[in-house]
């Protein structure tokens, strides 16, 4: 079989977790227009061609199927069971990004017929084993989240303590103590003072911060301990 042009490897194919925060921690789903799973909403995953990286592969589909391109994309590690798919053996490699929903625009193409952000809480039926690897991609992220600084891929700009709060809050589905979290983060000096409030809102305006890229880049490369 070929695609693009290229053979592709019908046994090996890749999947995504595209995490973006908005209102709610969220992945990005996609509608199978083809296939076995026609009509359900799936993470963006296709084969793997011939001559071609697995880091290329994962972009190149992701771009196919949603748009979305010029993401940092990790690699999770390798889903193999037997019977995940159910006509052949296939082993897939899960990568993962964090990005800000806004800043790109779906557009679906190639085998799918739709893409968009859904709410971790209220998802459609899976195909496949994509549940576990959604599932295994949550504690991956839960676990960085306590180990290394997150938000800077998933906030905008200038951002409130509860917006900071409220990232964290959705990706470890717990509700934080405020003064306990606002005193961690304010110690760890990742914060600078944007010197400026809120605006157009109905509540008395909070103030906005913005991350100290240094500081940030420094407690991501050494790591830390952060428990709630």
């Amino acid at each position: 079989m070929t695609v693009f042009g290229k053979n592709i490897i019908e046994t090996l194919s890749i999947d995504s977790l595209i995490f973006g925060f908005e209102d709610g921690l969220k992945i990005l789903l996609v509608k199978h227009r083809t296939g076995i799973s026609a009509g359900r909403w799936a993470l963006p995953g296709g084969w793997i061609c011939h001559n071609e990286s697995l880091d290329d592969a994962a972009h190149r589909i992701l771009y196919a199927l949603t748009g979305v391109s010029d993401v940092y994309l990790e690699q999770l590690r390798a889903f193999g069971s037997l019977d995940r798919f159910p006509e052949k053996r296939v082993v897939t490699v899960a990568y993962y990004a964090l990005v800000k929903p806004n800043a790109y625009k779906l557009i679906p193409g190639f085998t799918a017929s739709d893409a968009r952000w859904f709410a971790i809480q209220n998802l459609p039926s899976l195909p496949y084993d994509h549940n576990d690897i959604l599932s295994f991609g949550l504690k991956h992220l839960r676990h960085i989240v306590k180990h290394e600084p997150i938000g800077f891929n998933l906030l905008p700009e200038k951002f409130t303590l509860l917006h900071l709060q409220e990232l964290y809050e959705s990706i470890l589905g717990i509700k934080l103590d405020k003064p306990n979290f606002r005193r961690k983060m304010i110690k760890m000096q990742l914060l600078t003072d944007g010197e400026e409030k809120e605006r157009g809102v109905a509540h008395r305006a909070a103030k906005l911060y913005r991350f100290d890229k240094s500081v940030y880049d420094e407690w991501k490369k050494k790591g830390f301990n952060f428990e709630f």
